[in-house]
């Protein structure tokens, strides 16, 4: 039975700050995430298109592939908050009357073309577990018919936190403006996230932006994709908050091709460490894409002083205090590139510096890994080895092979799948900066 308005519990520590990235690929502290579940069964293939997916997933084989990702998460980071699942969080909040209610005026204000607004009352009297159900799966008792949300798997895309700061998901598509509501409901309401609300940055009406669109190449440099995804005017009002408010100085505006393939910055770049990149080859071409706008702070609000580059390496040659090593998504032959930046090659996860998750079957990508120094094992053989002892992050490097047949079909990888909240300030290991 569920008590309505009760306290709820903390998932962390109330003294811990609730976001701190620094940079891409430091030791991950904890990270959101959403094991497929129920949402997923209800994915059919006269919807599957509205929903944005390619395909229907195997849900017990998915769920079973994405909790054998967080034990590997868990072993890496050595603490039992490490993975936060994103439905524990929406049912804590919900204990809250508030939160119930913000999350019901705002699905009502946001979706008018759902006419939500006949059974609004309803609604607001749910149990927060019947409202955490119809949040996902759009099911209820009531007389209305509502999609679920499948692409909340993705929980990269519903915020990025850039150092003590995080900015929500302004959803591109109608099917995942439900999720923004959630990831807002959550950040505002739940116990953990509430006392940092100041620390939300909010953009304005009328741009989008998805968290796979952002990464922090460092301290003081932001890397975003100017994608189908992510506007261009929302770059321009996150680089705006950011230079505001955190002691970034760089922002890199990277451009994409409008298509699917590239729908964000991580499906063709990523960290594996603090000087590694996995990439695919063309971003970083003269003549390929990734055109790259860099702006930077001026004199008077909202000011900008921008320059033009020809892609994004020769900006990261000139902003970084360190040297990148590239390796090439798919290899040295461009169909083999192509093939594997298709099935999320180049979307790898770094849980430590130089401990990355990708897919097995881009195995082409991880001989390229293990060029470069990386000890190459499955999920399984890893979480085996280190199951009675502890994993020492930076002893080695090494890349762990996620089976994903059926995750892989969702059209996202590691990276994608996963929302950081916090990773240690102090990067370490072999490829840590000196």
């Amino acid at each position: 039975m569920d008590t309505l308005d009760a306290p709820s519990a903390p998932s962390l520590e109330q003294s811990n700050p609730a976001y701190g990235i620094p940079a891409e690929a430091h030791l991950l502290e904890q990270v959101i995430v959403h094991t497929p579940g129920q949402e997923m069964e209800l994915v059919a293939p006269d919807n599957r298109a509205e929903l944005l997916f390619d395909d229907i997933l195997f849900v017990g084989h998915a769920r079973r592939e994405h909790l054998l990702m967080c034990s590997i998460f868990e072993k890496i980071v050595g603490r039992p908050d490490a993975v936060l699942q994103m439905e524990d969080l929406l049912l804590e909040a919900f204990r809250q009357e508030a939160a119930r209610h913000a999350f019901v005026e705002r699905l009502c204000r946001s979706l008018p073309e759902q006419n939500l607004g006949t059974v609004e009352d309803e609604l607001k009297r749910f149990t927060p577990t019947d409202l955490r159900r119809f949040a996902l799966t759009g099911e209820s008792d009531l007389p209305i018919k509502v999609h679920p949300v499948p692409n909340l798997m993705f929980t990269r895309d519903l915020a990025a936190v850039v150092q003590d700061h995080i900015i929500p998901l302004q959803a591109a598509t109608s099917a995942r403006t439900r999720e923004s509501i959630i990831a807002n409901v959550v950040l505002r309401h739940h116990p953990r996230f509430a006392p940092h609300a100041d620390h939300i940055i909010d953009l304005p009406e009328g741009v989008t932006f998805e968290g796979g669109d952002l990464l922090v190449a460092s301290p003081d440099t932001v890397l975003i994709g100017h994608s189908e995804r992510t506007s261009f005017g929302a770059i321009m009002a996150i680089a705006h908050e950011l230079f505001e408010h955190t002691s970034i100085e760089h922002v890199l505006a990277v451009d994409l091709p409008k298509r699917r393939a590239t729908m964000h910055l991580d499906t063709v770049f990523t960290f594996a460490s603090p000087n590694e990149v996995i990439v695919f080859p063309p971003l970083l071409e003269t003549h390929g894409f990734g055109y790259t706008v860099h702006l930077t702070p001026a004199d008077g609000p909202g000011r900008f002083v921008t320059d033009m580059r020809p892609n994004l390496r020769n900006a990261l040659d000139d902003l970084l205090d360190r040297d990148l090593t590239y390796i090439p998504c798919g290899g040295r032959e461009r169909l083999h590139q192509e093939r594997e930046q298709w099935t999320d090659g180049a979307n790898v996860f770094a849980a430590a510096p130089g401990a990355i998750v990708g897919y097995e079957r881009n195995r082409r990508t991880f001989d390229r890994l293990q060029d470069h120094g990386y000890r190459v094992v499955t999920a399984e053989s890893f979480l085996s080895y280190y199951d009675s002892g502890t994993f020492a992050p930076g002893s080695e490097k090494v890349a762990i092979q996620l089976g994903g047949t059926e995750l892989s079909r969702g059209r996202g990888g590691p990276r994608c799948m996963t929302l950081p909240i916090a990773r240690h300030a102090q990067p370490t290991g072999p490829d840590a900066p000196q």
